[in-house]
């Protein structure tokens, strides 16, 4: 367990609040991490926290999900079926710089004299607000209030209030609302952290059409070598008592529309602006067709106002809090943190997940969401094990939409199996257009378990559902796919007694790369197998048309079938009969211990300071590995298994990956070490708002806050949903006096309420749903709540 130094951001600016994220005072020391933690997204539009004057910044970022240039990868040796092409989501046109101008002063935050500051990012109205008084040096004092968004309701707009007050006299003020084409100008940059986004040498966005009318303006671009198109556009209106005049301006790359107003004292001027982006990334059309489309955005925008893009973001975010809201009371014996403060970084973590995936639509999510171009803003596995299992129990739409992302990614799953010399399909490690884009085979490409990832999240979200139909349609082929793949890769041992083995993989610990059974993986196969299985032969019984549409598209034989039944049956599991404890792989335990003793914190994440080979030749691990199969697949293991297990792997693991503390969190409470996973919840929820990865600046950890949600529903709950029904055992802190949270269960809305004696279950709409308590079914309806005894509670601290 390594104990990671924590930027806390300092209180008396960053107040705690249960709904909202405050900054009381321009604090340029934490640029980068507040430009992350105050970004805006909707999961297709995403805009940094970056101030509307543009400037200071650390990462001026605006990003659409999907929209990305392409790069050829270059390799010193080149070897037989490496990815060949880098994808980069690109930093697209900036369209929310304001500028402003009193008495042709410019308001800029480092220089200006504030009598006020503040500034919010209010969770339960899905908003960014910013509230100054500034103070010129002649003694006028203007008042500054501005609201963005990015519309939950509108996934192409955006849309800023800006409101200028002269408080105190007259004055000549200047409002200048620009647009620029942040890709025409990315410089080089050398990185030496391979977690950041690659910085281009050329020009990425090349000017298609420009267009202007009145105070609307368009520019098209599109990528020179993905050739994608990209439409960004605004819109304006001014209102005010005093009187104005504007100019237009627009080129190929930069356009504005500026306002000279006759400032009268306490008259506000109130400035909105329409942002629109549309782009070719789904579908083909002309540089025309796109303007077309984001001029069509704007009128309409600009028709209903922005008060009713306010009002429809307050639709969506009251009503994703019905269904995600987790609310702690904590004890006050619990001296590290308070009820605010806990309840401010969990609904931190829960918004964000919100913002990353609420209009993801034939696209995936990002591991940075839209708030950094960080991991190049690759989909990986992450978005199945550590997002999926938040949007299945509490939006199961959004769940879909992302599985069937993967299946459409299916077609080119199949050719790259075919380069890599399998059967079946493999699903790239890391992409954006389907391709594979990992330039590291050791840590990317050979991570094979991705496929049985994407299969277990397929098999929670029916379970779940109960969406067989989904499954039939587009499951099945995936999972026929994936198990031929697992057929294929693995091979009888004559060594292991004739198991099914599984050679040359990385497990989801980075740190032992390429090596021979991975338990995490071949559990995870055997997993996947057995699924195939099964719903081949279900769909062969109870649905016959399309189990023959099935055999169609597929050409599967009954001969697959039953190898594949084989290789389930028959899959090796390591096992060491004298430490009673499942080896990681198959030479993990043979390795060197490393020697945390004398291993310096600022030394981790270890990757930025040991060479690749040191760290392969020790017992060190990145992030959870078997600690992982353990939570996933807790039914494979005997509690006294998976106790010796955690016992064994915890002290081992750097927490060099943010995907770490939620699920030693997790197992820690499963085995009843609750110090250990209350220090683990903690590192989970504050993952970004106390910097502990120490990259926050380059975004939010997107999948480590989907962790954060399990580790109160999976951990402290007790939740299991691993088949059949849904079960809790929970096991509650004794620091927390109560935890409730929702969860959507068979088209059932269910409120989970615990505390230290009793646990709820109230159904809140649908008819009937039935759990089990303590292995006991029990059944719901809305006539009354059901209330049980707490289970044991464990602890061994």
């Amino acid at each position: 367990m390594i104990h990671r130094k924590r930027l806390e951001l300092p209180r008396h600016i960053y107040p705690a609040d249960q709904w909202k994220m405050v900054e009381k005072q321009f604090y340029p020391k934490l640029l980068g991490q507040t430009e992350t933690i105050f970004s805006i997204s909707n999961g297709y539009l995403g805009i940094r926290g970056v101030f509307e004057e543009g400037l200071p910044s650390f990462d001026n970022g605006t990003f659409i999900n999907g929209f990305y240039e392409s790069w050829p990868i270059t390799y010193g040796e080149e070897a037989f079926g490496f990815a060949k092409t880098g994808q980069t989501i690109v930093n697209v046109t900036d369209s929310k710089i304001i500028k402003l101008y009193v008495d042709d002063e410019p308001f800029y935050l480092p220089t200006a004299k504030l009598l006020k500051f503040e500034r919010t990012l209010d969770m339960k109205s899905g908003t960014l607000e910013r509230d100054v008084v500034w103070e010129l040096s002649s003694g006028k004092q203007v008042s500054i209030k501005s609201t963005r968004l990015v519309s939950f309701e509108h996934r192409h707009l955006a849309a800023i209030s800006y409101t200028v007050t002269v408080l105190n006299a007259k004055a000549p003020v200047v409002i200048t609302s620009e647009i620029i084409n942040n890709g025409a100008d990315n410089k080089t940059q050398k990185e030496e952290d391979p977690r950041r986004a690659r910085r281009f040498e050329q020009k990425i966005l090349q000017p298609e059409l420009h267009y202007i009318k009145d105070t609307r303006l368009v520019l098209c671009h599109s990528t020179r070598n993905s050739k994608l198109s990209l439409a960004a556009g605004m819109e304006h209106k001014l209102e005010t008592d005093c009187s104005f005049s504007y100019l237009s301006e627009c080129s190929e790359n930069k356009g504005k529309v500026q306002y000279m107003v006759d400032a009268k004292p306490g008259k506000p001027i109130n400035l909105t602006k329409y942002i629109a982006y549309h782009t070719t990334r789904t579908a083909p059309h002309t540089s025309e067709e796109l303007c077309n489309r984001a001029k069509r955005a704007l009128s309409r925008a600009r028709k209903f106002g922005f008060e009713d893009l306010l009002r429809g973001q307050k639709r969506y975010i009251n009503e994703f809090w019905k269904k995600s809201d987790v609310k702690i009371m904590l004890n006050k014996s619990f001296s590290k943190f308070s009820t605010t403060e806990i309840q401010q970084a969990v609904r931190f973590n829960i918004f964000q997940i919100c913002q990353a995936t609420a209009r993801v639509e034939g696209a995936g999510v990002p591991s940075k969401g839209l708030t950094g171009q960080a991991y190049e803003g690759h989909y990986f596995w992450d978005m199945e094990i550590y997002l999926l299992p938040f949007l299945t129990y509490t939006n199961p739409s959004i769940a879909k939409n992302l599985l069937t992302f993967r299946y459409s990614m299916l077609d080119k799953a199949r050719e790259y199996a075919k380069r890599l010399n399998q059967k079946g399909a493999m699903f790239p490690w890391r992409t954006i257009n389907g391709e594979e884009a990992s330039a590291y085979y050791a840590a990317g490409t050979a991570q094979y378990h991705i496929n049985a990832d994407i299969m277990y999240a397929l098999k929670k979200y029916v379970n779940t559902t109960g969406d067989y139909d989904f499954l039939y349609e587009y499951g099945a082929e995936m999972l026929v796919e994936t198990a031929r793949l697992w057929s294929d890769l693995g091979f009888y041992s004559k060594n292991k007694s004739g198991k099914f083995c599984i050679h040359g993989v990385t497990g989801p610990d980075e740190y032992n790369t390429v090596v021979n059974n991975n338990l995490y993986t071949n559990l995870m196969a055997q997993e996947n197998l057995s699924f195939a299985i099964n719903t081949v032969e279900s769909m062969k019984k109870a649905k016959p048309d399309l189990f023959e549409d099935l055999v169609h598209k597929t050409k599967l034989k009954d001969s697959e079938i039953e190898e594949w039944k084989k290789a389930s049956e028959k899959m090796y599991i390591p096992y060491d009969k004298k430490k009673k404890i499942h080896p990681q792989d198959d030479e993990f335990l043979n390795k060197e211990e490393w020697d945390f003793k004398n291993t310096p914190s600022d030394k981790y994440p270890l990757l930025l300071h040991f060479h690749p080979l040191v760290i392969y030749r020790h017992q060190v691990i990145k992030q959870a590995d078997v600690v992982l199969a353990l939570f996933l697949l807790n039914n494979k293991f005997t509690d006294e298994e998976i106790s010796r297990n955690f016992d064994y792997y915890d002290p081992r693991t750097t927490g060099d990956s943010s995907l770490s503390v939620c699920i030693q969190s997790i197992v820690a409470s499963k085995v009843g070490y609750m110090d250990k996973a209350v220090h683990y919840a903690r590192n989970a929820a504050l993952m970004d708002l106390a910097d502990l990865g120490g990259n926050v600046n380059d975004g939010c950890h997107i999948a480590s806050m989907g962790g954060t949600w399990m580790v109160f529903t999976f951990g402290f709950a007790g939740m299991k949903g691993n088949g059949g029904l849904l079960s809790f055992s929970p096991n509650l802190p004794s620091h927390i006096d109560k935890l409730r949270f929702p969860l959507t269960y068979r088209g059932n809305l269910i409120e989970i309420e615990i505390d230290q004696k009793n646990i709820s279950y109230k159904l809140i709409n649908g008819k009937k749903a039935v759990l089990l308590h303590d292995k006991k079914e029990i059944t719901l309806t809305t006539a009354k709540p059901v209330i049980k005894r707490s289970l044991k509670f464990i602890k061994k601290d």
